[in-house]
């Protein structure tokens, strides 16, 4: 594989033809925060702001081969995983990793559900992603959701979400960031563990909007970004988590459902505070 420039991110991921959330806001964010995005597209998906009427999966040799040109010609320092969908892809998407991007940074975010809580993983795939990706990750960044389904335990407390990062790392997974947005109260935690040292643990006030639609997608291409730019992952974590909280205080306001957030807009805020 070609050696370049720094800050290459190849995404793995489904179309959201809304444009917020998936390969669309992926790229988004990584031209945003100066990297280079490609993309290899795992599923087409209809939907809008208020959630999800159709899902097309693209079958799992036509992602690989995709991966594969990518690679081969473009390179990547970092690859990040979105919307997976089904196990073909999953196992398809691990062999390429382990087979063509040995020592390429991964990042598996764990996309199980729309935000209008439709789902976009086939059942039975979850246990494939824990067996055939964490053990290739660099991060997993699941929200609660996502967590308690890849651990079988209820969280509902930071104190929950810990013992959650304790068990996704017992299986192999080489970071957890575990995201409590969807946790009730005015306080949001977000909770990144590595194998060694204590939880870094960011809250913060949430913010009365509607407009989420593609905050996990974000936050997870940012760290990618950043981490392809050669930044540690807890200077990343932090780094993306200030990018995606400007982008949510700035979306454009658009949708009758769950908006999209202003990627471009908090470019200038990340630009001037970093």
């Amino acid at each position: 594989m070609e050696k370049g420039p720094k800050g290459r991110v190849l995404i793995v991921a489904g179309s959201d033809p809304s444009g917020g959330a998936g390969i669309q806001a992926d790229i988004k964010t990584v031209t945003a925060l100066g990297g280079y995005a490609a993309a290899a597209i795992s599923a087409l998906t209809i939907q809008d702001t208020k959630g999800v009427t159709g899902v097309m999966p693209i079958p799992a040799d036509f992602v690989a081969d995709q991966m594969t040109a990518v690679l081969a010609d473009i390179g990547a320092d970092c690859i990040k995983t979105g919307m997976l969908y089904d196990t073909p892809t999953i196992h398809a998407v691990a062999d390429i990793v382990i087979d063509t991007a040995h020592g390429v940074g991964l990042i598996v975010d764990p996309v199980m559900m729309a935000t209008s809580g439709d789902a976009l993983l086939q059942s039975g795939a979850v246990d494939l992603i824990k067996a055939r990706l964490f053990p290739l990750a660099t991060l997993v960044t699941p929200n609660t959701i996502e967590a308690s389904l890849l651990t079988g335990m209820d969280i509902d407390s930071t104190d929950d979400m810990i013992r959650a990062g304790e068990v996704m790392l017992a299986a192999g997974a080489g970071a957890v960031l575990i995201k409590g947005g969807h946790l009730s109260g005015n306080r949001l935690t977000d909770i990144l563990m590595q194998a060694e040292g204590e939880p870094i643990i960011i809250e913060s006030d949430r913010i009365s909007t509607r407009h989420t639609h593609g905050t996990g997608c974000t936050v997870a291409s940012a760290i990618a970004t950043l981490l392809a730019q050669g930044q540690s992952l807890e200077v990343a974590f932090r780094r993306a988590h200030a990018y995606v909280r400007r982008a949510i205080e700035l979306a454009p306001g658009l949708g009758a459902g769950h908006g999209p957030l202003g990627h471009a807009a908090a470019a200038l805020f990340y630009y001037e505070n970093n």
